[in-house]
């Protein structure tokens, strides 16, 4: 889900390098494909995460890592990438970011073991905490305030189609090609955004970034990896294990240190200050909570259309769909309502409707029509994305000066970007834990050997991705799966 700022950010930069009219049209081609690279990316990897578990016969954990390596790096180092794009040169570092996330595709493609994709993930998460970034400040050099308005409008149309098309292209591609190719369709792009950005887009660079906060990435980078890390391993290993506790320890002394570290430097990569805005610091709570409910349903909905619906890949792509497009032809309408109403009312009813929406995807089962049981729940949640994001991007906007409107947009993205990684690792833990609760009082109806109850409790952490033994009679494993699926079901529940 793209965050609610981007947007902000475009507007929040004055034009320095102002481009040619014949030049517009192919620099923002190249900064709609280099953000499309990023946003596809997500999207089309929860839709192969079930084929990525299965071919590589990994547990949940390793599922999560597939997500969380690359959300992580993203999250903690995207403020870092604007940083260096405004010191070193934004197209510098924009086309540093493509390369590097291209390289990293290609890794990702070709990888042999789940570590070697891993490994891959987090080196494209780096990738475009460069690009994401270097693409919007791009827009703000190079278009003028008359031309700005039509930029964003066609870079904002533009993604909210990339970003539509994403799971639906993914989907196909894991059906009828491999998983593998979720990743290779980035090759393509990256080539077209390198070729474009050298001939047409100027160098520019903001004139207020003097320092790199490297201390501070650090630490974020350092503190979240040790929060993740202790949540997701608590399912291997127990919360006793060294490296569960110590890895939560470390995170949040880490963590710590960072806050106290930004407001003591000069140059923080998150200024405290702006947080003194009781604005600001709601509307951030507000992103905070919304988009941890997104990242966490957009990581196991894929996985139950797929592994306990039934749904092909192609139709599990294209189930989201209506959302992503309520959201699209909305955002005018969502504007208006902030425009009559104000910010206030709009962020009130929004997530009301949203949390409404992830309710009723509590209700359907294991069986049943998508039309009867997810599509209204899809509508619900589309509607209510699309009244809170504009008010959301409105209040972050007027609650900092207009020479901290840019910084104030990027740390709303990135605490958008920073809910989703950790609702992953948190409710994710939830939802392996109610599985394995549902799965043990479901298996507690049936008489089975003790191998048998051994290897269930051995697989349950693969969620409704489990292997049965194939010793079974074909009706007790029927019988089985089923309730492998309700299990599956109940944990949902619990965390929708």
């Amino acid at each position: 889900m793209k965050p609610p700022c981007d947007e902000a950010t475009i507007k929040s930069l004055a034009a320095q390098s102002p481009c040619r009219a014949e030049a517009r049209p192919w620099i923002l081609a190249a900064t709609i494909l280099g953000s499309s690279m990023a946003f596809i990316d997500s999207t089309v990897v929860n839709v192969a995460l079930p084929s990525i578990q299965a071919g590589f016969h990994t547990t949940v954990v390793d599922v999560q890592w597939v997500v969380e390596s690359y959300g992580l790096f993203l999250a903690a180092l995207i403020l870092i990438g604007g940083s260096l794009g405004d010191m070193l040169g934004r197209r510098k570092i924009f086309l540093v970011g493509v390369t590097i996330f291209a390289v990293a595709s290609l890794a990702c493609g070709f990888a042999l073991t789940i570590q070697d994709l891993l490994i891959a993930r987090s080196i494209q998460g780096a990738g475009a905490a460069l690009l994401t970034p270097g693409s919007l400040a791009i827009i703000s050099a190079c278009f003028d305030n008359q031309s700005r308005g039509q930029a964003i409008g066609t870079w904002s149309g533009f993604t909210a189609i990339t970003t539509a098309i994403g799971p639906l292209l993914g989907g196909w591609l894991v059906e009828h090609a491999s998983w593998r190719w979720a990743f290779f369709i980035n090759l393509p792009l990256a080539a077209a955004v390198i070729v474009v950005s050298l001939r047409y887009i100027p160098e520019s660079r903001g004139a207020g970034v003097r320092h790199i906060d490297w201390l501070g990435a650090l630490l974020a980078t350092i503190g979240l990896g040790g929060l993740i890390t202790g949540f997701i391993e608590s399912v291997n290993w127990g919360w006793k294990h060294p490296l569960v506790f110590g890895s939560l320890i470390v995170g949040c002394a880490c963590l710590s240190i960072f806050i106290l570290l930004e407001g003591r430097i000069t140059s923080p990569m998150v200024p405290l200050k702006l947080f003194a805005s009781p604005a600001f610091r709601g509307a951030n709570l507000v992103t905070l909570f919304l988009y941890a409910a997104i990242g966490i349903f957009f990581f196991l909905f894929p996985l139950n259309l797929i592994q306990v619906q039934g749904y092909s890949a192609t139709a599990t792509g294209a189930a989201v769909l209506p959302l992503i497009l309520l959201m699209f032809m909305l955002s005018r309408w969502s504007g208006g309502l902030v425009a009559r109403y104000g910010p206030r009312l709009p962020l009130i009813i929004g997530p009301v409707i949203a949390a409404l929406g992830f309710a009723l995807f509590a209700i359907p089962s294991t069986e049943g029509s998508y039309w009867k049981g997810f599509f209204p729940a899809v509508v619900a949640l589309g509607l209510g994305m699309a009244v809170t994001v504009a008010p959301l991007t409105t209040v972050v906007m007027n609650s900092a000066g207009q020479d901290r409107v840019g910084t104030a947009s990027g740390i709303n993205n990135a605490v958008a970007r920073v809910a989703g990684v950790l609702a992953i690792a948190v409710l994710g833990t939830l939802m392996v834990n109610a599985f394995g609760y549902a799965l043990n009082h479901q298996l507690g109806k049936f008489f089975l050997p003790s191998d048998v109850l051994r290897h269930m409790q051995a697989e349950k952490i693969k969620l409704a991705g489990v292997q049965l033994p194939a010793s079974l009679d074909a009706s007790v494993k029927a019988a089985i799966g089923e309730s492998v699926r309700q299990a599956f079901v109940f944990g949902f529940r619990l965390v929708s």
